[in-house]
């Protein structure tokens, strides 16, 4: 199971109307839309299935995790200290993008939507 270490406040628990970290400046018109994905969310953050399959495809499909290398020039150059890459290179597609986007994807067939917009973040 993918974890993290933010706290992030369960729905409808907030005192504010913004929450904790500045939480949602959006129109109104979009609540409704954004509610649903919220407890969709929260549905699957602990679905070991949803979680077994986003990281069968992280392995299988992204080729993660990609492996680091050690830097062996790089750390003679700056006096020996071990430097390794993390060659996020390797991954298909070439770039962390991938990971959220997995996510997403999964998260967005589990409640029935056939089709997402997004930008590419470049």
């Amino acid at each position: 199971m993918i974890q993290s270490s933010t706290k992030i406040s369960e729905p409808g628990t907030s005192s504010t109307k913004f929450g904790p970290y500045g939480g949602q400046f959006v129109p109104e018109t979009l609540m409704p839309a954004l509610l649903e994905l919220e407890s969709a969310y929260y549905a699957l953050q602990t679905d070991p299935a949803f979680q077994s399959e986003l990281a069968h495809l992280l392995h299988t499909y992204v080729g993660r995790p990609t492996p680091l290398s050690l830097a062996r020039r790089l750390s003679d150059h700056l006096g020996g200290a071990r430097i390794y890459l993390k060659r996020e290179d390797l991954a298909h597609s070439g770039a962390h993008k991938i990971n959220n986007a997995l996510g997403q994807a999964l998260l967005a067939r589990s409640m029935g939507k056939r089709r997402i917009i997004a930008e590419t973040g470049a």
